[in-house]
C-alpha cells in the first residue's frame, strides 16, 4: 500500500496544518447549501421518473428501487466532493471547496460520511444549531461534522 494516510494520527496539530483561507466561508456555505438542495431535488426527481418508467416496463418489479432515492444526496456528495474539483455544484457556485485538514483531497467515503453527518444534524434542530455554533466559535470556521470527518471548507 502506497497510501500513508492511515499510518498517521487522525488529529493534526495546528502547527503542522497548512494555511487555509476560511474568510467568509460561513455565509457562502448557506448559499452553497441552497444550491445543493436544488440540485439534489432535481436529481431525485429525475431518479423517481426513471424508476417509475422502469417499474411500468418491468410490471412493478422496478418499483423496488424507490428506496434508492433516499441515497441521492449521499451519492451526490461522494461523487462531487470526492472528485477532482473537491466541491459540490453549490459549493462551486459559492467559490468553495473541501480539503482535509492536511490540505489534501478528500476521498469519496469521507465525503459521503460528511454529508451523512450534516443531514443527521440538520434533521434535528438542536444538533444543527450546535453544529453551526461550533463553526462560529472556531477560528478555522469548521462545523461539527467537519471536525468529526477531518475536513475543512475553504475558499476555492
Amino acid at each position: 500500500m502506497s497510501d500513508t494516510r492511515y499510518g498517521s494520527s487522525p488529529i493534526t496539530p495546528i502547527e503542522q496544518r497548512p494555511v487555509q483561507d476560511v474568510s467568509g466561508v460561513m455565509g457562502s456555505r448557506i448559499f452553497a447549501w441552497i444550491g445543493d438542495i436544488v440540485v439534489v431535488f432535481i436529481l431525485s426527481w429525475l431518479l423517481v421518473v426513471a424508476i417509475s418508467v422502469l417499474g411500468v416496463l418491468t410490471l412493478g418489479l422496478g418499483w423496488l428501487l424507490f428506496p434508492a432515492v433516499a441515497a441521492t444526496a449521499f451519492v451526490y456528495a461522494a461523487i462531487t466532493i470526492g472528485g477532482r474539483r473537491q466541491a459540490t455544484w453549490g459549493m462551486r457556485m459559492a467559490g468553495l471547496r473541501v480539503e482535509t485538514v492536511n490540505g489534501g483531497r478528500p476521498d469519496a467515503l469521507a465525503a459521503a460520511v460528511h454529508a451523512l453527518l450534516f443531514y443527521v444534524a440538520a434533521g434535528t434542530v438542536g444538533l444543527w444549531v450546535l453544529d453551526i455554533l461550533i463553526g462560529f466559535v472556531r477560528a478555522d470556521k469548521r462545523l461539527g461534522h467537519d471536525i468529526l470527518t477531518g475536513l475543512v471548507v475553504v475558499r476555492a
